[in-house]
């Protein structure tokens, strides 16, 4: 009797047993069907996204010359020099409006965008493109094909962008067209510089040299950031890429595209972040913020009541953590528009609304004013720019009202002599008076090689002869 229970009970157990190895084979069968399922949807969700993101993606080519830059590190003698280079463009109008990084068309005397082809029957094409503008604080820039009925993307709304959400970096890496790289968003806004006001995307989606310029989207195919520059030890990439955020680019794109350049905004004040150290000495209220160190007299902020040592906590109702953001936040807002900021003053809370307005000075000085067709003087190996009322406040005190400043020279300069340099400023040709690059182009056109140039020249705050035999 004993033992018949026993043999039930194990046979039972067996039986069972062998169920829920069934059980089990079954449903790591069906898991394995499901990942398997899943893995080929996401293949073809990346592969319907790269096909959809693609044909709206230029490869940019650009000859002309290589700009001084004022992040380069040299001895202090700028030079122009021929080049070629390639970069990256995303298509975001119909009718042919494109946005690359300002580094990429620097420097540019011709721009050729390269089309991918669109169909299986299509063919690749290239067009002459047109600078429409550049932002050198931004590094962006506007370029132009005369073409119709072009396949675009749409700016993404970068604010609403999550760290570690996944992305796709299209581009021309190394000259390797239409290539496109995935990665996560690793951090949405990374800033390189204390006093930086730009504000990145960071992906270690692989990006390379060639890739600048090129989008960084999202699984729904917009463009989220631009794709600009590296950190690099090796010189490729290294998982560290950088992309200006689709806010930025959406407000300089637009700017751009009626304008042709860039308005700078500012509400007049000077701003400070607030650290513990000086929260004790001044024995401020609160540990963090920005505190108002200056109003500018008769400025949009002292109009509106502003005063020094007010601390702002909040603009347009968005907690406001250190001096960058407020930047950030005004240097977005349309001029013509307002703020509201939220400031304590003396333990009271007030809400004070502030005129936004552009800014006079332009802190790219002769960077976002040089056009080579406008300004290179061949014959002296120079970009001269003619001194305006523009240009004026942005020089120390000269001699004269008038005259044409060296921006950059050639490294290969066209004539024997000492030379010219940048911050030089020309006053006269042979004793003869030159006030603008035209001028100063005509009068050496009309010289011999051989001839003798003459020109009379301010350098650092005095008056020297600078004598050039021309070639």
């Amino acid at each position: 009797m004993v033992y018949s229970v026993f043999q039930t009970n194990v046979t039972n157990v067996i039986q069972n047993e062998g169920m829920y190895a069934l059980c089990c084979t079954l449903l790591l069968t069906a898991a394995c069907a499901f990942a398997q399922t899943s893995l080929k949807q996401f293949s073809a969700s990346l592969e319907g996204l790269a096909q959809r993101v693609r044909p709206s993606v230029a490869q940019i080519n650009v000859v002309g010359y290589s700009l001084p830059s004022e992040n380069d590190s040299s001895d202090g003698n700028e030079v122009i020099s021929r080049q070629r280079s390639t970069g990256t463009g995303v298509i975001l109008s119909s009718d042919g409006y494109i946005v690359t990084n300002a580094h990429v068309v620097r420097g540019a005397r011709r721009i050729r965008v390269k089309l991918l082809p669109t169909g299986p029957q299509a063919l690749s094409s290239i067009h002459d493109a047109k600078l429409i503008g550049a932002d050198a604080e931004t590094d962006l820039a506007v370029i132009k094909i005369d073409q119709q009925g072009l396949p675009f993307l749409t700016l993404g709304d970068s604010l609403l962008v999550k760290q570690g959400q996944l992305v796709l970096a299209f581009g021309n890496p190394l000259g390797l067209e239409g290539s496109v790289s995935m990665g996560i968003i690793s951090s949405t806004s990374r800033q390189l510089k204390p006093d930086d006001f730009m504000i990145y995307l960071q992906t270690d989606a692989p990006i390379n040299p060639g890739n600048s310029g090129g989008p960084l989207v999202d699984t729904d195919g917009r463009v989220v950031g631009i794709n600009t520059f590296i950190l690099s030890q090796s010189g490729g990439s290294e998982g560290l890429g950088f992309a200006i955020p689709a806010e930025t680019v959406r407000s300089v794109y637009r700017q751009i595209r009626k304008d042709g350049h860039v308005h700078r905004k500012q509400i007049g004040i000077v701003a400070q972040s607030i650290t513990p150290v000086l929260a004790r000495g001044l024995n401020l209220p609160q540990p963090e913020g920005v505190i108002i160190t200056d109003v500018e007299p008769k400025g949009p902020a002292d109009k509106a009541g502003v005063q020094p040592d007010d601390i702002i906590v909040a603009i347009d109702g968005r907690p406001i953590q250190n001096a960058r953001q407020l930047e950030v936040s005004v240097y977005r807002r349309m001029s013509g528009s307002s703020v509201k900021l939220q400031v304590i003053r003396k333990k009271q809370s007030l809400t004070i609304e502030v005129p936004v307005v552009e800014r006079q000075d332009s802190p790219e000085r002769f960077a976002d004013m040089v056009s080579l067709e406008k300004n290179l003087v061949p014959r002296l190996g120079i970009l001269g720019i003619a001194i305006d009322d523009n240009i004026a406040p942005m020089l120390p005190e000269l001699r004269h009202q008038f005259g044409i400043v060296v921006a950059a020279r050639s490294g290969d300069v066209p004539y024997d002599g000492t030379g010219l340099s940048p911050g030089d400023v020309i006053y006269s040709l042979n004793g003869t008076p030159m006030t603008t690059v035209k001028d100063l182009n005509a009068s050496l056109g009309q010289m011999k090689s051989g001839a003798a140039a003459v020109l009379q020249v301010e350098r650092d705050g005095k008056l020297i002869y600078v004598a050039l035999e021309l070639e």
